[in-house]
């Protein structure tokens, strides 16, 4: 049985990366934070006992993301088409190449608890889905095994529908496992939860493990 972990990234490039913070701070402060969640949820995630990817986008970033990726994480390019279809090509590659469970987060959840990622594997050895679902109606974590489901077509990425239009394309023939709710960190209000998040770890006595991006709070 094989293990196998995708994290899908966007090179962190002023202007194409989160965009909504962007539009309420600057260009360059949102891609000095996209930077930095991918560095920390790289750092965090690279305990995983699996076969480790980053899938990036743009196809041409193998350069820049592969400085990010080390020795730790696999490079490929995420490929043309929509979200949906280039989390489908992903999914449907490595099951080519024999991996049995695979799981694939984003950048955008930097305090995600590795637990969660872990009870993904665990979870698909008794279910064909596995999904993570984000507060913003999305989700930040998906895992398949044995075969893909038909959960990527027609979905309108990026909206507060996409978990309900998700469970929707699922057979009657899928054991899905649901996963504790989270976070995704889009936009200012996003932003000024998780330094509220972070603040309140600490005081609690919890280490946060996002030191690139806890650096940034003092900016803005």
């Amino acid at each position: 049985m094989t293990n196998i972990l995708g994290i899908f990234a966007k090179q962190p490039t002023p202007g194409q990366v989160k965009t909504r913070l962007a539009a309420a701070t600057s260009r360059e402060f949102a891609a000095q934070v996209a930077d930095a969640m991918l560095c920390d949820t790289l750092d965090r995630l690279a305990v995983i006992d699996a076969e480790r990817w980053l899938v990036f986008t743009p196809n041409d970033a193998s350069p820049t993301m592969g400085v990010f990726a080390g020795d730790r994480y696999q490079l490929i390019p995420q490929g043309d088409g929509d979200l949906g279809q280039r989390l489908e090509w992903f999914f449907r590659a490595r099951m080519g190449d024999g991996g049995n469970r695979v799981v694939v987060v984003g950048t955008d959840s930097p305090t995600l608890p590795v637990d969660f990622v872990v009870k993904a594997f665990d979870d698909l050895q008794r279910s064909n889905v596995v999904l993570g679902p984000a507060n913003d109606g999305g989700y930040y974590l998906i895992g398949c095994t044995r075969r893909v489901p038909a959960a990527f077509d027609g979905i309108a990425w990026g909206s507060s529908t996409v978990l309900s239009e998700t469970i929707a394309r699922l057979d009657t023939a899928t054991r899905l496992v649901l996963l504790p709710p989270w976070y995704d960190v889009d936009t200012l209000e996003d932003w000024q939860m998780l330094k509220g998040h972070v603040a309140a770890l600490r005081k609690a006595g919890i280490e946060p493990g996002i030191p690139r991006t806890e650096a940034l709070f003092a900016l803005q």
